[in-house]
Formats: structure tokens, C-alpha cells, sequence
């Protein structure tokens, strides 16, 4: 049975045109189109996890699943009795040391009123000693000629000597209290240190005390919230993550042939499998460095045992244009249909 004219001619169609797509597929460069797609390609955003950094039982939670939050607003509190009681005995310590350094300071003071007595002794025991010394003087020569008695030239020269001795135990006492200065002046470095030292350890208190305030560091969306009122906490335990949807990309994994005139700056239509029909607008941010198979733990060795030539996939960042109403209803993870024009003179 011989088949009809018209189903030979569709055949013999269909032939050549298959045999036409192949000598075109095997000679033509997929990257030297004007537009390249890839269904490759997912909405994705820069999200925060949110984690304490002090311990505790958590005291409230202020927010809940998939709810819109602004920078600062406050998340959730932990209990901060501990640390607040930390902050008053912190707070002590720093009344104490300035209480010391006042005190060291005062004796400083109290000090240079030392010096200036010991300096008012050196003064006085002078002006004896030079009386004592006249008076050994006068006596000898009275005594000389019959006019004294030894006793009273012995005598003379007894005070003479207490006075020169009392004179030497003034400079003396001047000397250490002026060494004295050296010794306090330390000590008032010291008591600064303490101050410093305990400011410092006020400061690292009041700064526990407010960790137990969780405040949102960004805008955006709550998303895996696993913090409940009565849980205990751990430092850097995540409590939930912040999705900034407002500033959701696309990451688009286009084959390595593809990439050939691929540029930043390049306008770029997005298809979204959720909004059907709907076109939203971007363009090219960045390309990656190198494929994501490259960041692996553990990367292929081609270099070793058979070798199959497998087209590599390298991550494209796409962002969406401003101001397209659609672009609010993208949640992270959707799949989404990126096509770039190839702008050739570029």
C-alpha cells in the first residue's frame, strides 16, 4: 500500500528540515543569538537571620509569621533582670573608683602642704642652728679669757650639735616628701585606670542590657520564625530570618555558550510561572567569577579517569527595575523565565 502524494511531501518536509536544524545546531554558536534565555532562574534576596547575642529566657515576642517589620522595630525581648542588675553593680564599681581617684588626688594636695612645712622646719631649724652656732662661738672666746665657764662653752656646743642635727632630720623629711609626690602621683594614675576600667565595664553592661532588646535590622518580611515566648536562647541561636522582598533579585544560571555577549547593563525581560502573562523589566547586575560547581566542598578533578564534556551553568544576578507594580507579589524561590537582549554593539 503506497502512501498518498501529499503525506510523501510532508514526510520528505519534515526530513529536510530536520536535517537543516542539525547542520544549523552543529554550526551555529548558541551565544551568537540576539536574545538568550533560560528557565534556570529563580527570585531570590539577600535575607537576614536574626540571632541574640546574649543568653536568656525570651520574655515577648512582638511579631509574627510573614509580617512586614522596619528597621529598629522591636522583635522580641529577652528577660534582662540578670543583666540589669549587672549594670547597677557595674555602675558601683565606677562610683568606687572615683571615689579613689578623688581621694588620690586630694592627697596630692594634702602632700604639697607637707613640702611647704618641711620647708618651713628647713627654715627655722636654719636660723637655730646659725644662734647655736654663734652662742659656741661667743663662749669660746669667753671662756678663753675666764669670762665662762667650760660647762657653759660645753653646753653651747651640745645645742650647737641637736641643732644641726634636727636641721639635717628637716632636710630629710623635705627630701621624702617631695619623693612622696612621685609615690601618690602613681597612684592617681592608678586610680584613673580603675575609672577607665570600670567605665569600661559599665559600658560592655549597658550594651548586654540592650541585646536583650531584638530590633530588626532591615526592612523587610519575617520568615522562619522559631522564637517563642518561654524558650531559652542561645548566643547566635537564629531566631528568625528578615526577607527584604523590596529588594529581591533574580539568579539565573545560563549555560557557559550562552554567555559570549552577555554584559552588564543588558535589558532583560522576566517571565514569572505565578503571574502568567505579566512581563516584568530588568536588566544584567553582575556575572559570577566562576561556575557554582567551583564553590562546591568537593569539586570535580577532570584531570583524572574518563572525561565527558558536560556544558557548565554560570549564575547571572538580574535586577528588577523600580516602580513595576507586579514586582511586588515576587516571593523568594519562585521560578521565573529570564530572557537577555544581546546588545551587540556594546
Amino acid at each position: 500500500m503506497s502512501l498518498p502524494k501529499t503525506a510523501k511531501l510532508t514526510i520528505a518536509v519534515l526530513v529536510v528540515a530536520l536535517a537543516a536544524g542539525s547542520v544549523y545546531a552543529g554550526f551555529h554558536e548558541e551565544g551568537s543569538g540576539p536574545r538568550q534565555s533560560t528557565d534556570d532562574a529563580y527570585v531570590t534576596a539577600d535575607f537576614t537571620r536574626v540571632a541574640p547575642q546574649v543568653a536568656g529566657n525570651v520574655v515577648e515576642v512582638l511579631v509574627e509569621d510573614n509580617q512586614p517589620v522596619r528597621k529598629g522595630q522591636l522583635l522580641a525581648r529577652i528577660d534582662d533582670r540578670h543583666y540589669a542588675v549587672a549594670v547597677d553593680a557595674a555602675q558601683a564599681e565606677l562610683s568606687t573608683a572615683n571615689a579613689n581617684l578623688v581621694r588620690a588626688r586630694a592627697a596630692i594636695a594634702q602632700q604639697g602642704s607637707e613640702i611647704r612645712r618641711a620647708a618651713a622646719a628647713i627654715d627655722a631649724g636654719a636660723a637655730t642652728l646659725k644662734f647655736a652656732r654663734s652662742n659656741v662661738a661667743r663662749y669660746t672666746d669667753l671662756a678663753s679669757d675666764g669670762s665662762a665657764t667650760q660647762q657653759d662653752r660645753q653646753q653651747a656646743e651640745s645645742q650647737a650639735d641637736a641643732a644641726a642635727a634636727h636641721h639635717a632630720s628637716d632636710l630629710a623629711a623635705l627630701s621624702g616628701a617631695k619623693q612622696q609626690v612621685d609615690v601618690l602621683t602613681a597612684q592617681v594614675a592608678q586610680a584613673q585606670a580603675q575609672v577607665e576600667r570600670a567605665k569600661a565595664a559599665l559600658a560592655a553592661a549597658q550594651l548586654n542590657l540592650s541585646y536583650t532588646r531584638i530590633v530588626a535590622p532591615i526592612d523587610g518580611i519575617v520568615g522562619q520564625r522559631a522564637v517563642r515566648v518561654g524558650a531559652y536562647t542561645q548566643v547566635g541561636a537564629p531566631l528568625l530570618a528578615i526577607v527584604p522582598l523590596q529588594q529581591a533579585y533574580v539568579e539565573a544560571n545560563f549555560r557557559e555558550t550562552q554567555l559570549a555577549g552577555m554584559r552588564v547593563g543588558q535589558r532583560v525581560t522576566i517571565a514569572v510561572d505565578m503571574l502568567p502573562g505579566v512581563a516584568l523589566q530588568g536588566r544584567v547586575a553582575s556575572l559570577a567569577p566562576a561556575s557554582s560547581v567551583s564553590f562546591s566542598p568537593i569539586a570535580p578533578d577532570n584531570a583524572t579517569g574518563n572525561f565527558t564534556k558536560v556544558v557548565q551553568r554560570l549564575p547571572v544576578k538580574i535586577v528588577i527595575e523600580p516602580g513595576q507594580q507586579a514586582a511586588q507579589q515576587l516571593k523568594v524561590g519562585m521560578s521565573v523565565t529570564p530572557t537577555v537582549t544581546i546588545d551587540r554593539k556594546g
